[in-house]
């Protein structure tokens, strides 16, 4: 494989994904192809993620992959989950949607939570998909700006350090993105 279509408009993700393929793979983006994003209409991780790698690969002969990831919290329901990019949406950034955690979560003991990630790879008709999920607890505070999305509230279990704090290599040996690429990894060459 020479090149791959990385199926996602989030630059943090697209980051974490060339970050952990094969140096000598060629990373494309939807952008420089002017693909625009599908609507997502799955109910679940794994559903969102198929959608994606089937959508970006309707526009290209290339190989895609492609990933739904999200913040889970047990005292919310399970909430942003799939929703997790929406919420930023509709709150006005990552920033504010935490706040709004944080908030929701003020009095809350409970405080765990599983970050989830589903990648899709797909290529001649071949489709395989894996999941990875890591948990944790939701910090009190906004900590740290390394990252993107959830990461400054999401502190892995038996670390002290949310995923805003780590450094890229220390996260990226251990988050969900990691988990789910690393089963890919088991069935196919990326």
């Amino acid at each position: 494989m020479k090149k791959i279509l990385i199926g996602t408009h989030n630059s943090g993700k697209f980051k974490e994904i060339s970050f952990l393929l094969s140096k000598k793979i060629k990373k494309i983006s939807p952008k420089s192809l002017k693909i625009k994003s599908p609507k997502e209409t799955g109910k679940s991780f794994i559903a969102n993620s198929k959608l994606k790698a089937r959508y970006f690969s309707n526009f290209s002969n290339l190989p895609v992959i492609s990933d739904d990831s999200g913040l889970c919290i047990k005292s919310l329901n399970d909430k942003p989950g799939i929703y997790s990019a929406r919420w930023a949406k509709r709150y006005g950034s990552f920033f504010k949607a935490m706040k709004v955690i944080l908030k929701k979560m003020k009095n809350e003991k409970n405080r765990s939570a599983t970050f989830v990630c589903c990648l899709t790879f797909i290529s001649k008709k071949k489709i395989i998909t894996t999941t990875g999920k890591i948990k944790g607890s939701i910090s009190y505070k906004i900590k740290g700006k390394k990252g993107f999305g959830y990461d400054p509230i999401f502190i892995p279990l038996s670390k002290s350090l949310t995923f805003g704090e780590m450094t890229k290599a220390d996260k990226m040996k251990m988050d969900h993105r990691y988990i789910a690429f690393k089963q890919l990894k088991k069935r196919i060459k990326i």
